[in-house]
């Protein structure tokens, strides 16, 4: 195993363990309310989870971006940057989350006009959409603080920080509910309790492992910004460019881009659901089943992403175009036996993994008839994630949303095309190939000099 190797595992294993602790916090609430008694308190929960799933989906940009920028600004070794850096994303972060709890009403009602749920639904999602929009400051802020992590190679503090959240949630939510009688309301709390200490733990790891010289030594890097931040001449410089509008112009056209490629990727997502609900209720609950092996496929290539964003842009912070290339082919070669491994898992034991997440024989035997689908997701997925890694670790956030926005065009049309003659195979094949078409189109960039490293090919 190379040097390179070491590297892209270091910062990718942590980033898969928090990849999969994700899910936990909407299954821990989902399983409490499962014991609460009523259907009603479930479709709450769900549809909140949902209400907020998408809308802090949409400013995911808040951790790619600042994650390339401050890893570039690290490789260039320009510190400053680096502290300016994790304040402006802060500062973007709080001011999203205010408008975020300025806006609530209209936000609620809006997402429940969408939704049309139940009248008893509705009560009771509105009790916990009130709860946790609170918990906005701390879910925003800790995307920018976990994007700057990343950037600063490190993916152990995020990692504690989810397991923490995690475990959190358990407690608080089982307090709430089963100490003090709450119900919905609970389930909201200890989410939001959750939420509050994550963020609070991640600062915590930050001013201790990056601004104290005494713990230095033990961060990734090697060296702490405490002297940056106490030299006179940067408080100067900080207090001027931290508010300097003209300064934020490159941040927000990276996140610009960003924005609107995953608003391209949430509307695929939930015209997929959508279009396998119009099949009925069995084949969506098939497509549901499906779509876990995708999530779980994931889960992993989103820890390897993570480790392109990093190494990349550092890389290509300090102009390193020899160990970019490199940090690239090794990315890709571990990333494709993942990827291979994944799918012979699947092949084996995709039959047994339906089992395990539904006992209805009826919708494990529709998921069944569909399965050879999820045995092509791990190969036909691989390289739109790992290029998302390393475009973001160049900040090439143009080139993404050029790639999402034909990959969503090619679903679409294929989807319209085939719904008529393959039905539910239709779909699957749009979405196989709005997969294709991301990896494909980002592949052709690279090798098209059409990045901002012009000799990386």
């Amino acid at each position: 195993m190379t040097s390179t190797d070491k590297n892209i595992l270091r910062i990718a294993l942590p980033a898969i363990v928090s990849n999969i602790t994700v899910p936990l916090l909407g299954l821990v609430d989902v399983t409490i309310t499962g014991h609460l008694g009523s259907v009603a308190y479930i479709g709450a929960i769900a549809l909140g989870g949902m209400i907020f799933n998408v809308m802090y989906w949409i400013f995911a940009f808040l951790r790619m971006g600042t994650s390339g920028l401050t890893a570039q600004a690290l490789g260039g070794r320009r510190l400053d940057e680096v502290v300016l850096l994790l304040a402006r994303s802060l500062a973007v972060a709080s001011f999203i989350a205010l408008a975020l709890v300025a806006l609530q009403c209209p936000l609620r009602e809006l997402a429940l006009f969408v939704m049309q749920p139940s009248v008893e639904v509705r009560s009771f999602a509105t009790t916990y959409f009130n709860v946790c929009i609170w918990g906005a400051l701390p879910t925003l802020s800790l995307f920018a603080l976990n994007g700057w992590f990343v950037g600063m190679q490190d993916t152990r503090s995020p990692m504690l920080v989810a397991i923490t959240q995690n475990v959190m949630n358990i407690v608080a939510s089982l307090t709430f509910v089963f100490l003090l009688g709450m119900r919905v309301e609970g389930i909201a709390l200890g989410t939001l309790v959750a939420q509050w200490i994550g963020f609070l733990l991640a600062v915590a790891l930050c001013l201790r492992g990056y601004f104290t010289e005494r713990h230095a030594r033990h961060n990734v890097v090697g060296f702490s910004l405490a002297r940056v931040v106490n030299d006179r001449s940067f408080t100067g410089f900080f207090r001027e460019r931290l508010l300097r509008l003209s300064d934020y112009r490159r941040f927000f056209e990276v996140n610009r881009d960003l924005f609107l490629r995953t608003l391209c990727m949430v509307c695929v997502m939930l015209f997929f659901t959508a279009a396998g609900s119009w099949q009925g209720e069995l084949t969506l609950a098939a497509n549901t089943l499906l779509m876990q092996f995708f999530m779980m496929q994931s889960y992993v290539m989103d820890g390897m992403a993570n480790a392109g964003e990093a190494l990349c842009g550092r890389h290509f912070g300090a102009d390193n175009r020899t160990a970019f290339r490199l940090t690239v082919n090794r990315l890709f070669r571990m990333g494709f036996l993942i990827a291979a491994i994944i799918t012979v898992v699947y092949v084996l034991f995709g039959h047994a993994l339906l089992r395990i997440l539904s006992d209805e024989p009826s919708v494990v035997s529709a998921a069944g008839r569909y399965l050879p689908w999820a045995w092509s997701i791990p190969l036909a997925g691989t390289a739109a994630f790992l290029w998302d890694g390393v475009f973001i670790g160049l900040t090439a956030g143009r080139r993404m949303m050029q790639a999402m926005a034909a990959a969503s065009v090619t679903f679409f049309v294929l989807y319209f095309l085939l719904r008529e003659p393959l039905g539910n195979h239709g779909l699957w094949t749009a979405f196989m190939a709005y997969m294709l078409t991301r990896g494909g189109v980002q592949t052709l960039f690279y090798f098209t000099g059409k990045l901002p490293f012009k000799e990386v090919k």
